[in-house]
């Protein structure tokens, strides 16, 4: 692999904490604006400056990206944001409970991510991708950071655990409890010799966001007439984890109604295919095994794929859509159908009971897809189904910015 120190913007220390923010799309523009509110140096006034314009204003219009650009241009001459002393990378650290990753703040190349080096395992929606092309091409920078992870390598183990002996640069804990600590790298030259010896990285979160600066970057290849490949938008912004310290959660399902089945019709249906176990633990304790909330009770199901599956298809998920939820439940097409909804496992088997029980229907505890499967499906060019893999702690925004 290979990385990149750069000298970007990052918020003055007295500040990060306000300037951080939770990625842009995590949150809709009402929860965009409630958390920006009497924050004027939230990253949120640039990464969602809708919400500074009448609540009417179409998210995708000319107004949007130019009020985003003057909201980025004014945190810098206010001194909000400064741009570092030279080339720099960092290593940024997130504690949740009692949960720590690590990850190396730095430039990633496009070439890598076109030529497979930056394995995806997503599909991406055309209107994101467009919006996020758009604001990275206005700005001349990406805010936010492309979540991606490696097979542990011990040389970079090694260098993050003497780094993060060290001061930091940032260390704050944010309203929702997540603590977040950083650690600037001046140069960087052994970091970037340190990851020459990693094969390959793949996309936990930020698919639009990679996709979007790869775009970016063959806009400016075109209108550069004296492109040579050293230019700064051939890089993009990434925080690179090790396998080992990331934490998956469920992505759980609610499908709205019965699909025309009584309760007793439907779990006469899930017997028959999974087996059925009354009384189960809300949160599934192994793959292959899914909770299911109907009529005020847990049920355990044994969610086994067929034998010779290939690896999306033995994903939990696949083997509930491909049984239950299309031929049974008639959600044929999880992307479009307005009769299923997911919910992010940080919300917690509660939320699926409070919504099945004041609204109806059914819903399913997952156990977290591994990322031994989702570096298999990858690895293999395939990709994973929708609404899979929940990560949490989110990356924030606004603590490095990289510009081109």
């Amino acid at each position: 692999m290979r990385i990149h120190p750069f000298q970007g913007l990052v918020p003055v220390p007295a500040l990060a904490p306000e300037v951080a923010c939770v990625p842009y799309d995590v949150v809709n523009t009402a929860e965009a604006a409630a958390l920006a509110a009497g924050r004027p140096h939230s990253l949120l006034h640039v990464d969602r400056a809708e919400i500074g314009l009448p609540p009417d204003t179409d998210p995708y219009s000319d107004a949007v990206y130019a009020r985003a650009r003057g909201n980025f241009e004014t945190l810098q001459r206010q001194g909000t944001l400064v741009r570092e002393t030279g080339p720099s990378l960092y290593v940024y650290q997130q504690r949740m409970g009692d949960h720590v990753q690590r990850g190396l703040v730095a430039g990633c190349h496009v070439e890598d991510y076109d030529a497979e080096l930056i394995k995806k395992h997503e599909k991406t929606r055309r209107d994101k991708e467009d919006d996020r092309t758009r604001l990275i091409d206005t700005l001349s920078a990406e805010t936010g950071p492309v979540f991606l992870t490696y097979r542990d390598n011990a040389a970079v183990t090694a260098l993050v655990n003497a780094k993060t002996k060290e001061q930091p640069l940032h260390d704050f804990t944010a309203p929702d409890g997540i603590r977040h600590t950083v650690w600037r790298i001046a140069g960087g030259q052994e970091w970037v010799k340190a990851f020459g010896a990693v094969p390959v990285t793949y996309i936990a979160d930020g698919h639009h966001r990679a996709a979007s600066a790869a775009r970016v970057a063959r806009l400016r290849r075109e209108r550069n007439p004296t492109h040579t490949g050293a230019e700064e938008y051939n890089w993009f912004l990434c925080v690179l984890f090790p396998a080992s310290e990331l934490k998956i959660l469920p992505y759980n399902r609610i499908v709205l109604d019965l699909n025309g089945l009584t309760p007793a019709a439907l779990l006469a249906k899930v017997k028959d295919l999974f087996g059925l176990v009354e009384n189960a633990n809300p949160g599934p304790s192994r793959v292959g095994e899914v909770s299911m909330y109907l009529g005020g009770k847990w049920y355990g199901l044994r969610c086994v794929a067929d034998a010779g599956a290939d690896p999306v298809s033995r994903l939990d998920v696949s083997v509930l859509q491909d049984k239950l939820l299309g031929p049974v439940l008639g959600i044929t097409d999880v992307r479009t159908s307005k009769r299923i909804d997911f919910v992010g496992g940080i919300r917690g088997p509660g939320e699926l009971v409070k919504r099945v029980d004041a609204e109806g229907g059914v819903a399913f505890s997952m156990y977290p897809v591994t990322l031994g499967q989702l570096m298999d499906i990858a690895d293999a060019g395939q990709i994973m189904p929708p609404k899979s893999t929940w990560f949490e702690p989110k990356l924030r925004s606004g603590l490095f910015i990289h510009t081109f």
